[in-house]
């Protein structure tokens, strides 16, 4: 089992953004040490709680502080940007990093403002093309465009050997059997919709088809879940407490909203909040789990028999800096991996 991270450069409380992008700098060496497999970068736009806004800068910088962890993006929205400028941006941090580079691709909304003022074009109507920009991608990626395409002329990989892994990541049945049919790497976000995340990877398992571009080591499946993990189950549930204020808080706050620590989140959720299961109860799988090594190693376990995945991407929203650091490492250790996280 392959285990690995995304990092979304949380901004702790009292903290501003440039302390949260050294943080996350960091946690690529940790997460290294830890023995995890790759580290991913959110792409989070107008948001006061995290410093995740440009995947690529961050993928660069980690990438030059470590040595074998493939790093990439979690996701790049290509529903907001050119096919070839993402293809030339990924080929040359590709070059910088050969052999451990992800062009995790996604996309998304970040609400009508900051959609309308992520477009150069703010006249024509958005369309959803996400197939055909993925295709672009794949195509400027590889110079596979046919002879008589307007960009068949294009070679953007020129002089660099290998290629970024591509990845798909979504949360509905119909990005995975996209992914599926081009031969893509797929990973779910169960914490946006847990109850699509066993059909959603089985269908992408079954229907996976191999192309002259595909060199995933394995079936590309991948479940991303968001955890938290402490010494006990009680202290577990504590810390899980900072996402859930978190949603809250958006809904009273919009963007500008931040995460809350663990007391804050105890002040302000009410009992019933406090009390949202964070295991597998009669089969539902929540949104977030939370519960020692033990625990999380048993919910983990279920996923993986439902699933299928040969890896866990794990996702958190733990305030604290250094218990943050101290879930990652059990969270390693609870999967069997070698762990000597720096705290």
């Amino acid at each position: 089992m392959k285990i690995s991270v995304v990092e979304l450069a949380t901004v702790a409380p009292g903290t501003d953004k440039t302390r949260a992008l050294e943080e996350s700098i960091d946690a690529a060496r940790r997460a290294e040490d830890a023995g995890y497999h790759r580290i991913w970068y959110a792409e989070h736009h107008d948001t006061g709680g995290f410093a995740s806004h440009a995947p690529e800068i961050l993928i660069a910088l980690a990438a030059r502080t470590t040595r074998r962890i493939r790093v990439g993006s979690g996701a790049v929205l290509l529903n907001h940007y050119s096919p070839f400028k993402v293809a030339e941006t990924f080929l040359e941090l590709e070059a910088l990093a050969p052999g451990r580079i992800d062009l995790g691709l996604g996309r998304a909304t970040a609400g009508p403002v900051v959609d309308l003022a992520l477009r150069r074009d703010r006249n024509s109507r958005p369309v959803d093309d996400f197939r055909q920009q993925v295709l672009e991608v794949r195509a400027h990626l590889n110079r596979d465009f046919p002879a008589e395409h307007v960009f068949s002329h294009l070679d953007p990989g020129s002089g660099i050997a290998s290629r970024p892994e591509v990845w798909i990541l979504g949360s509905s049945g119909s990005s995975s059997s996209m992914a599926a049919e081009l031969g893509l790497g797929y990973a779910f976000a169960t914490f946006i919709d847990p109850d699509s995340a066993a059909p959603a990877l089985t269908r992408h398992r079954a229907e996976f088809k191999p192309n002259k571009h595909s060199s995933y080591a394995g079936h590309p499946g991948m479940l991303s879940v968001s955890a938290v993990v402490a010494d006990t189950d009680a202290e577990a549930q504590r810390l899980s407490w900072s996402r859930t204020a978190l949603l809250a808080r958006l809904a009273r706050e919009g963007t500008a909203a931040r995460l809350p620590s663990a007391e804050e989140a105890a002040r302000e959720l009410t009992q019933h909040q406090k009390d949202i299961p964070s295991v597998i109860t009669d089969g539902r799988w929540p949104r977030q789990i939370a519960g020692s090594p033990a625990t999380i190693a048993d919910q983990i376990e279920q996923m993986v028999d439902a699933t299928g995945v040969e890896e866990i991407m794990l996702q958190d929203m733990i305030a604290d800096p250094a218990a943050r650091a101290h879930s990652r490492n059990l969270f390693a250790q609870a999967l069997g991996i070698r762990s000597e996280v720096r705290v």
